[in-house]
């Protein structure tokens, strides 16, 4: 049997997720790594405890205003509040529900130091079932490690193909796929060192679309800000912007409706500050917005610390940082407007 890709909805969905001012809450983290953020702030990671963190950010007031879609890990999308399916909760709120699918970066063999992301075998199954739960797009993400030698021209293309199978199924299950290909900040290189190494990613990541025939209209591109590695010289948001879009121009087709960036390894401020600078050089190429992680959620669990007595807090928290992603789509953020809120 031959399956008919839905052409229309599939760029309706992509659309809708980079609505003007809006843009996706990350919170896939997998069971690994959201232990390591609650540990951070003293909490225990249960099952119970994870579900009521979710149920605070996907339940908070007004936040529909500035997040178009949500990406959930496996157990959160199953599970419930206030008698509700997150995935309903996220739905009655006009927020678009997404999941996680791929099955994390493990030791690429033969690489030392290089990553290659599992989780092809069984993808077609389980993006049907994702999306006859509700599911509207997915997720995958690719880890480049920059290093001495690395990355390899190998790891690259054996990510880029496998990010290329993954929107293959991903389009022929009517999920629209967010294609995550990450260049990770950590080390000491420079920002030119991470604008070699994105552009040799991005390019590797859209033969290897065409070549599998993705529709583009129908994708995100989840990418890194082109940025110094932790351990290097800091940079203003001006040149990051300029080295970003510089790369974007030459690599990315206009087809792709947007860019949904990830934060990294930033602060909050910063991969706002940032985004800000990106959207005021980019000349409307393209949507350029936002699907943060621990830029969205840093300051909210700081504020929650596990105690429900908190939630109020926590959620103005969550609220407050949605809006300053907001306010960088349209370029008109300043770092003043953080001035005394909490979290």
């Amino acid at each position: 049997m031959v399956i008919q890709m839905d052409e229309a909805a599939l760029k309706s969905t992509a659309q809708a997720l980079v609505a003007p001012g809006k843009g996706i809450l990350a919170a896939d983290e997998s069971e690994g790594t959201i232990k390591k953020r609650f540990e951070g702030v003293g909490v225990e990671s249960t099952e119970e405890n994870r579900r009521s963190y979710r149920e605070l950010l996907f339940t908070t007031p007004g936040v529909e205003e500035f997040i178009s879609g949500v990406i959930m890990f496996d157990e959160t999308l199953r599970q419930e509040a206030q008698g509700k399916r997150f995935l309903d909760i996220l739905k009655d709120k006009g927020i678009i529900p997404g999941i996680k699918v791929d099955k994390g970066a493990k030791n690429m063999a033969g690489f030392p130091g290089e990553k290659i992301t599992e989780g092809l075998d069984g993808l077609r199954e389980r993006l049907e079932e994702y999306k006859s739960l509700g599911a509207k797009f997915s997720k995958w993400r690719a880890v480049i490690t920059i290093g001495e030698s690395i990355p390899t021209q190998t790891c690259i293309d054996s990510n880029s193909e496998a990010l290329a199978r993954y929107a293959a199924l991903s389009q022929e299950a009517q999920l629209v796929p967010i294609v995550e290909p990450e260049v990770l900040m950590d080390g000491g290189h420079d920002i030119k060192k991470c604008e070699e190494v994105t552009y040799q990613t991005l390019k590797s990541v859209f033969n290897a679309l065409s070549r599998h025939k993705i529709y583009l209209d129908g994708i995100l591109l989840k990418p890194n800000m082109v940025l110094p590695g932790k351990d290097s010289q800091r940079v203003a948001p001006e040149q990051i912007a300029d080295s970003t879009l510089g790369i974007f121009k030459e690599v990315i087709p206009q087809e792709v409706p947007g860019v949904v960036f990830l934060s990294g390894g930033q602060s909050p401020e910063e991969a706002t500050q940032n985004l800000n600078a990106l959207n005021v050089a980019s000349a409307g190429l393209w949507e350029l917005s936002f699907s943060f992680g621990r830029a969205l959620q840093e300051p909210v669990l700081k504020a929650w610390v596990g105690n429900s007595e908190n939630r109020e807090m926590a959620q103005k928290a969550f609220y407050h940082r949605a809006k300053m992603s907001s306010e960088a789509r349209f370029a008109r953020y300043k770092p003043e407007m953080e001035k005394g809120v909490n979290g």
